[in-house]
């Protein structure tokens, strides 16, 4: 298994933020595009990681957890909360497990929000993926 592999995915809609005022229904069906749209992505780099994916899955049936460390690059250099971020793209972490085919409650995940690295014009979410842990 390698050492990890990387996913470029977009950044959460402003809906899916827990400061937005929308209506359920608004963002319940955002929720769901940034879902697949982020489903999509990860596919379209996992058909090429088939190995890969199969020793995350080796591992999680042993019982192990797959470390995703997620590095959030903003759209602007407005403040955010990276707690409200890491909420914001829960749908995506969903899609990013129904593409690999793994619990997302096997997730240990390392969110880092770059305030001070902005992505134009949409911002992204970079998300690492390996078997080992920060303290390997």
């Amino acid at each position: 298994m390698p050492d990890k592999f990387e996913i470029r995915l977009p950044w959460p809609p402003t809906a899916l933020s827990p400061n937005a005022r929308a209506h359920w229904a608004k963002k319940a069906k955002t929720a769901a595009n940034y879902r697949y749209t982020c489903k999509l992505a990860s596919k379209s780099v996992l058909q090429f990681k088939r190995e890969e994916v199969a020793a995350l899955k080796e591992l999680v049936s042993a019982g192990g957890q797959v470390h995703v460390f997620i590095d959030f690059y903003p759209p602007n250099r407005r403040q955010r909360d990276d707690d409200n971020v890491v909420a914001a793209f829960k749908s995506g972490r969903d899609g990013l497990a129904d593409a690999l085919g793994i619990d997302d409650c096997h997730f240990r995940t390392h969110p880092f929000l770059h305030s001070d690295k902005v992505v134009k014009p949409l911002g992204e979410v970079r998300v690492v993926i390996t078997g080992k842990g920060p303290e390997a």
